[in-house]
C-alpha cells in the first residue's frame, strides 16, 4: 500500500492524519513575548516565577513599552497632570490646549498671566522636560484668554457686526 491511489477508506484517513502530524511537529514552536523561559507545570516554588501574580503597574509598564505607547503616554501626562507638571500656582491660572509637533499651546487666564508665562517660558520648558521627558515639548505658544467669535457659521456678512443688537 505504498501508492495513495491504492489506499481507500480508513487507510487513506490515517495517512492524511499522520502527514498533518508530521508537518505540525516539523514547525518550530512559537512563544509569546512573555515566555522568556520554558513553561513549567505544577506549582510555583518559593522563589519568584513568571506565573506569580504581578503588580498592575509593572504589567501596564511592560505593555506600554511593548506596544510603543511611551511617547503618547508622556504627551497625555501633560494634560492629565498639569498641576503636577507646572506647579499649582501656574496651573490655577492656565491650561494646556493642544500639543502638535512638539509645540504646546497654553491658554492663560488673563493677559497679565500670558505675559508672565511668556517670561517664564524657558523655566516652564525645563520643568516640563524634567517631569514628562525630554523632547516631548520643544516650544511653547502662550495665548491670552479667548473671546467669543461672532464670525462663526457657514454664511457671514461683512460689516460692523452685532453692535446694534444690544441696544
Amino acid at each position: 500500500m505504498s501508492d495513495k491511489s491504492e489506499q481507500s477508506g480508513p487507510e487513506l484517513a490515517r495517512a492524511a492524519v499522520e502527514a498533518a502530524l508530521a508537518k505540525h511537529r516539523a514547525q518550530p514552536r512559537r512563544r509569546s513575548a512573555l515566555d522568556s523561559q520554558p513553561r513549567r507545570r505544577g506549582y510555583t516554588g518559593p522563589g519568584p516565577d513568571q506565573r506569580d501574580p504581578q503588580p498592575f503597574g509593572a504589567v501596564l509598564d511592560r505593555l506600554v513599552k511593548q506596544r510603543g505607547w511611551s511617547q503618547p503616554t508622556r504627551e497625555a501626562r501633560i494634560f492629565g497632570e498639569w498641576a503636577k507638571v507646572v506647579g499649582d500656582d501656574i496651573a490655577a491660572h492656565s491650561r494646556p490646549l493642544k500639543l502638535e509637533d512638539g509645540e504646546l499651546t497654553i491658554e492663560a487666564e488673563s493677559t497679565a498671566w500670558s505675559t508672565q508665562l511668556r517670561m517664564l517660558a524657558t523655566r516652564l520648558l525645563a520643568q516640563i522636560a524634567r517631569e514628562v521627558g525630554h523632547n516631548v515639548v520643544k516650544r511653547l505658544h502662550i495665548q491670552g484668554p479667548s473671546t467669543p467669535s461672532w464670525s462663526s457659521g457657514p454664511r457671514r456678512i461683512r460689516g460692523r457686526g452685532p453692535r446694534d443688537t444690544y441696544g
